[in-house]
């Protein structure tokens, strides 16, 4: 495949200058944690988030935060799901670095003022989900666990003075002469969409906690505005990203017609983790025999599974049975959900209801260790936009939230120490964004050959696709609509390229052509742009794969 050109943005002249310690980019569990952990060390922090504070998808997160608390599990057990799950792509060093540390930051969470839902001794109760061997989730209002996660860590933020500015969106990292990352080009979003007020944050350090990209796919369970903008920011800064063709599908979004998109209702894995089964819709079980663990198979698997089932019976959905769970369990343990269902016309309690896979969490992202360092000096990154190789091939059910708040307060603990001197930026400079118009033509397309199931003919034709969607004309000025459509072809470029690139299937990626595992791949796709613009491709070793900050 050849390579392709990564549009840049149109930058709107900056109107103010303003200069601080951190700037830290996103509002979900990584985000806040950073800047929460940052204040306390005496740090001065200024948060951006592109809608209101704890908008993202942290908040929408049903299942909980794995970590070690039971009595009957070790470490080592976590260590080794969380491995087997990767698929051969995780850095076990950083699993271990995790699985070590989950519990002291369940812990803080709680410190925080976080309303875990506790056993009778007054322990966080645990619960199992699909991969876990264990029960090792923890949880918090049933199925709102992500939710109380971002109420206690704004309260926090709040309880600080620590400045935030809402509906405000990070454009373009600003550099300095040696190519370090000196702060943000970043502006107020009108309530029309339109791109107001934009301006310098001049930073010691900046921190990215963006999220994922699953707003690339026509339906996910992702919130609007994960559209992969920090990806996109960090691959232009100079950053290099990787494992970005492993994409998490959610095997149980609820389906509610062929036409469905954008952000769709999850079910949570953990209804299956306390039950609950997958059947077609004449009631035959669907993981029997497919995998040991059955129903609680890893993610890779389930979604797979059902969607080779539906290819070969030209079904829209499979079904979610839980109604021998009965409906007084359901409501304890589920009542969002429980709700969601009702909301789109199904009775979780009293009949099983149509779900079929959707992207769900982006494990690939800016190449960066745990303590959120990336290969640019001054920029970090934590939560799902980083690749640390924790999530391999394939996120281990619930280490995602906790992941985030383990590398933020690493991260915070780094930038706690020395930080350079606040260094004026060179001129920035401005491309053609992707015209806003293009957006459902990139969707559409990824979704139709960059799904569950690929082939290189289909990766082909997508790559065509976006090679021609028009570029933003002189006469339409820079909106949020154009940042975020550019963010959304740009991880649609890497993604294709790195899955065209890969001709194998580990974990999420899914070859049909090619539905192997061979162990010759078992490296990292690493993505960068040369001087032109143009994206290069290297594949590395995945236990070698050393930051080289530049």
């Amino acid at each position: 495949m050849p390579t392709s050109l990564i549009p840049a943005l149109p930058l709107p002249a900056p109107g103010w200058t303003r200069t601080t310690d951190v700037v830290v980019v996103g509002s979900g569990a990584a985000g806040l944690m950073a800047a929460v952990a940052l204040a306390d060390a005496g740090r001065a922090v200024t948060v951006v988030t592109k809608g209101a504070l704890g908008d993202g998808s942290t908040r929408w997160a049903q299942g909980g935060l794995a970590a070690v608390l039971g009595p009957d599990d070790v470490a080592e057990l976590h260590v080794q799901d969380t491995l087997v799950a990767g698929a051969g792509l995780c850095d076990e060093a950083a699993v271990r670095v995790l699985v070590d540390e989950a519990p002291a930051a369940i812990a803080v969470l709680q410190e925080l003022g976080a309303r875990l839902d506790l056993d009778v001794h007054g322990r966080p109760a645990l619960t199992r989900e699909g991969g876990h061997r264990r029960d090792r989730i923890v949880h918090a209002g049933g199925d709102a666990s992500g939710a109380e996660v971002t109420r206690s860590l704004a309260g926090a933020l709040r309880a600080r003075g620590i400045e935030v500015l809402q509906n405000t969106v990070a454009l373009d990292a600003l550099r300095a002469s040696d190519g370090r990352v000196v702060g943000l080009r970043v502006a107020r979003i009108g309530d029309d969409g339109s791109l107001v007020d934009a301006g310098d944050l001049h930073a010691r350090a900046t921190v990215l906690a963006t999220g994922g990209y699953g707003q690339v796919y026509a339906a996910t369970s992702n919130p609007a505005g994960a559209t992969g903008d920090g990806l996109a920011l960090a691959l232009r800064a100079g950053a290099e990203v990787a494992d970005v063709e492993m994409v998490q599908f959610h095997p149980t979004v609820l389906w509610t017609g062929p036409g469905a998109a954008g952000q769709q209702a999850l079910i949570s894995e953990a209804v299956r983790g306390e039950g609950a089964v997958l059947v077609d819709v004449g009631g035959r079980r669907i993981m029997r025999g497919a995998h040991p663990l059955a129903d609680l198979a890893p993610r890779d698997v389930v979604s797979a599974t059902i969607a080779a089932h539906l290819r070969a019976t030209g079904q829209e959905h499979v079904l979610l049975d839980a109604t021998a769970l009965g409906s007084e369990h359901l409501r304890r343990r589920f009542p969002g959900i429980l709700r969601a269902c009702r909301d789109a016309g199904f009775d979780l309690a009293r009949e099983p209801v149509p779900v079929t896979p959707a992207a769900h969490y982006s494990c690939g992202g800016v190449v960066a260790d745990l303590h959120g360092r990336t290969s640019v000096a001054g920029l970090f990154a934590v939560g799902e936009v980083a690749c640390t190789g924790v999530q391999g091939a394939n996120r281990l059910a619930s280490n995602s939230i906790t992941e985030g708040l383990v590398a933020a307060r690493r991260c915070a603990t780094l930038l706690a120490g020395e930080l350079p001197a606040v260094t004026e930026p060179v001129a920035a400079l401005s491309g053609d964004a992707i015209d806003p118009n293009a957006r459902t033509a990139i969707t559409s397309a990824t979704t139709r050959d960059a799904g569950v199931l690929r082939d290189g003919e289909g990766l082909a034709r997508l790559a065509a696709v976006l090679a021609a969607v028009p570029r933003l004309t002189a006469r339409r000025p820079l909106d949020l609509a154009a940042v975020e459509t550019t963010a959304l072809h740009t991880a649609a470029t890497l993604l294709a390229t790195a899955a065209a690139s890969r001709p194998e299937s580990r974990g999420c990626h899914r070859r049909s052509d090619a539905p192997l595992t061979h162990p010759e791949w078992q490296v990292r796709l690493v993505h960068g742009l040369d001087g032109a613009g143009q994206l290069r491709t290297r594949t590395v070793p995945v236990r070698t794969l050393d930051l080289v900050v530049a």
